[in-house]
């Protein structure tokens, strides 16, 4: 990993010296790391100020939005930085320093991961055999790509229309991008792409969380803008724009640019720091379409008044919840579209929910997940805003995927995430799940490839021309479906957006983007009966039965939202 570059209102803000605490006890105490929301309109001064008395240091600060990330080993900071005016609230990121001598399993503080996992097709799948045979006019493993067919992404559909503007910019808020993938490095700008995390050994916990710093090639815990030691980033971002080359696959929009903004750490846990410093960078440098197929941790759910929660938990959620719709807000004014996952829970988010899983990281000792019920009121972030558009998952058949979440007024619009399970028996094929890039170093590093290069798992699949090889990996979940509907979203600013007078290349007001995609989707009604019966004959010999109850007509539902996204119809 190399040290990465932050710049504008995201950078990080060095103080010269910290404040000494006035307490031996204090300079005893754990160091721990919060992020601290100003008020709407307070001085950043006067923040810095009740920080500093407090008994904090300041270390990173966003001021566009007025957000802080602060270390300090007062354990009264919460209740002292809040005492003075210019402080909305806090929320505890992290203790930091020596673990404790007893650690919680890991298991038991990544349930975040464990609920990514369906995104996984996985290795002991049948091996793949696509549908159909190679295209004489698609790239080389697009017979392979049947979710580019159901939104007709073809050459024979929207390519012959419009394949996207190169000034058009689609930012990846994910675990990173491996721009060095021949099916992803044509059209990604390294210039502009930023890193805004920090990977962390250890959680408070003691368990392993990116796990250690000196174990990465270059020693440190900061990457660069053009890795991804996860893979999720980089199977999104070349969904969205893999380009024609004659190599592998290609995307949605497959002229457009890609700018990582790396706001996910290598585990897959995505904190409010980085998500808003992230944002609103998107925001300051032109980039038009954004894909969000994470949440933010720790709490899949956000509540404010949720009488399972101690009063610390729900100001930090307060918080979480403020600072992320402050983000959004500030990055969708200056024309950022929002695009983002659903979520993999199987639930309906305009139904109460029992969530078992949060919080899913330990920011304090001790801190394990734990069951909660939570009402519609409740918010999982980004998904739940106002401005984002969230999107469900479908399978090759066109169903709502079995994993996908649902709820009419949650969905936006649907698109293509996979189902391994789609099948007339329910019995699974990996080649139901999408197929998109994955960084060679992590098929090495995983054990994944023979000696000559070729994959020894059917997950995984490779495509060589000339002297260049690629590796592509199958996945599912509403994280694929989010990018193939940031894809159109691109199609949609290259081919109606104007030029965009301050940052250059095109633009085009996300309210358009919105209306467009959802006018020229392809309405798709609940079923019949409106109570869904899922059927998966899983690997080990047992049957799994479930039922998702639609509701809504065809023009707009729980399922489907507005329709599945259609590039062609999006460009004509």
């Amino acid at each position: 990993m190399r040290r990465s570059i932050l710049v504008g209102a995201t950078a990080a803000l060095a103080l010269a010296a910290a404040l000494v605490p006035a307490q031996a006890a204090q300079q005893q105490a754990q160091e721990s790391e919060y992020v601290v929301l100003y008020k709407d309109g307070a001085e950043a001064r006067t923040a810095h100020q009740a920080i500093q008395a407090a008994g904090g240091t300041l270390v990173a600060e966003n001021t566009a939005i007025g957000l802080a990330t602060v270390t300090t080993t007062n354990a009264g900071f919460r209740q002292a930085v809040q005492a003075g005016g210019a402080i909305e609230g806090v929320a505890h990121n992290r203790s930091i320093g020596s673990a404790p001598s007893r650690a919680v399993p890991s298991a038991a503080v990544r349930k975040a991961i464990e609920r990514r996992a369906v995104e996984k097709a996985g290795d002991g799948a049948p091996a793949v055999t696509g549908h159909g045979g190679p295209s004489r006019r698609g790239e080389p493993l697009s017979h392979l790509q049947w979710d580019l067919k159901q939104i007709h992404a073809t050459p024979e559909g929207s390519y012959k229309y419009e394949k996207g503007d190169r000034g058009v910019l689609v930012g990846v808020l994910d675990t990173g991008v491996d721009g060095s993938h021949p099916d992803i490095a044509p059209n990604f700008d390294r210039a502009l792409s930023r890193n805004f995390t920090t990977d962390i050994p250890v959680d408070a916990n003691g368990a392993e969380v990116d796990g250690p710093c000196e174990a990465e090639p270059d020693r440190s815990c900061e990457d660069a803008a053009d890795v991804d030691d996860n893979d999720h980033g980089t199977h999104v971002a070349s969904s969205i724009a893999a380009p024609i080359n004659r190599l592998g696959i290609s995307g949605v929009a497959p002229k457009v640019t890609l700018v990582n903004l790396r706001a996910g750490q290598d585990s897959g846990y995505f904190f409010l720091q980085p998500t808003v410093d992230a944002l609103t960078y998107a925001g300051d440098h032109g980039i038009d379409v954004v894909n969000m197929s994470y949440y933010v941790d720790p709490w899949l759910f956000n509540c404010t008044d949720n009488p399972a929660d101690s009063p610390a938990d729900r100001a930090e959620q307060r918080t979480i919840i403020t600072a992320v719709q402050r983000s959004l807000k500030y990055a969708h004014d200056r024309g950022v579209t929002l695009v983002s996952a659903a979520g993999n829970e199987a639930s309906d988010y305009t139904k109460t929910l029992v969530d078992a899983s949060s919080p899913d990281f330990a920011s304090e000792p001790g801190e394990v997940p734990r069951e909660r019920t939570i009402p519609a009121s409740c918010l999982s972030l980004p998904s739940e805003d106002e401005r984002v558009l969230a999107v469900s998952a479908t399978g090759i058949s066109g169903r709502k995927a079995y994993y996908s979440d649902y709820g009419n007024g949650y969905v936006s619009i649907a698109a293509p995430g996979g189902d391994v399970y789609d099948t007339p028996g329910g019995t699974r094929d990996v080649s139901l799940a999408t197929l998109a890039a994955y960084p060679k170093a992590l098929a090495e590093e995983r054990g994944q490839l023979n000696p000559d290069g070729t994959p020894n798992v059917p997950s995984i699949v490779r495509d060589c021309r000339g002297g260049t090889c690629a590796y592509y990996s199958y996945a599912q979940g509403t994280s694929m479906a989010s990018p193939r509907a940031a894809g159109v979203a691109a199609l949609i600013v290259s081919k109606y957006g104007k030029r965009d007078r301050r940052h250059g290349g095109k633009t085009l007001s996300p309210a358009v983007v919105e209306r467009l995609l959802k006018a020229t989707a392809t309405k798709a009604a609940c079923p019949n009966p409106p109570a869904y019966t899922y059927t998966r004959h899983l690997p080990d010999g047992s049957t799994a039965t479930h039922t998702h109850v639609c509701e809504g007509g065809k023009g707009r539902n729980g399922f489907y939202g507005a329709g599945i996204v259609d590039a062609l119809r999006a460009v004509r």
